[in-house]
């Protein structure tokens, strides 16, 4: 259980950051950028729920929030902890189930889709976009220090489940807004 009493240490103003195992790192290095990216992507999921009726995709990215929260924890424990909390193969198969069940009840695609139509579709959007850059933060990361692969995997898989069910919402609405190559063009 997580107890703050209080919101500032002042650790942390002279640019480091602690990890889980104790040891410090810049808050510049590219563990942080990553934890950070994962924080922000938690913070646009947010957004994206508060845009949605209360519905099988809000209750689901409920669920994403709290394991972004786990996900920001594996990331920010180094090396081989025991006991250590990181995400588990069982939770990017979850995602995989629910895409593949938002997938099967949606039409084949025609084109590229535009990021819009309602405020909640942009936002699962928005929310994909920002998983995305946490996975390059993570893949960078992982290229000088050693992750998890499936704390990797979990972000590689929440971008398509957000891609999905911006889909699924769309769907309930007027349907996803198509991209039309060189509409624009004179």
């Amino acid at each position: 259980m997580v107890k703050l009493n209080k919101i500032y240490t002042r650790t942390g103003d002279g640019g480091s950051a602690g990890l889980v195992d104790g040891s410090r790192v810049s808050k510049a290095s590219l563990r942080m950028a990553a934890i950070g990216d994962i924080d922000e992507a938690n913070a646009a999921i947010g957004v994206a729920i508060a845009a949605l009726d209360d519905c099988d995709t809000a209750t689901s990215l409920l669920r994403v929030q709290n394991e972004l929260f786990d996900l920001g924890a594996d990331v920010a424990t180094p090396g081989e902890i025991e006991g250590a909390l990181r995400i588990v193969a069982g939770q990017v198969e979850r995602l995989e189930g629910e895409i593949d069940a938002m997938t099967a009840l949606q039409q084949p695609l025609t084109s590229f889709i535009l990021p819009g139509g309602s405020p909640a579709v942009a936002s699962l959007h928005l929310a994909r976009t920002i998983v995305r850059r946490a996975e390059r933060s993570a893949v960078a990361t992982n290229e000088s220090e050693p992750l998890n692969p499936h704390a990797l995997a979990y972000l590689n898989r929440l971008s398509d489940h957000l891609f999905v069910a911006a889909r699924a919402v769309a769907a309930e609405g007027a349907g996803d807004v198509l991209w039309q190559p060189g509409a624009t063009r004179a």
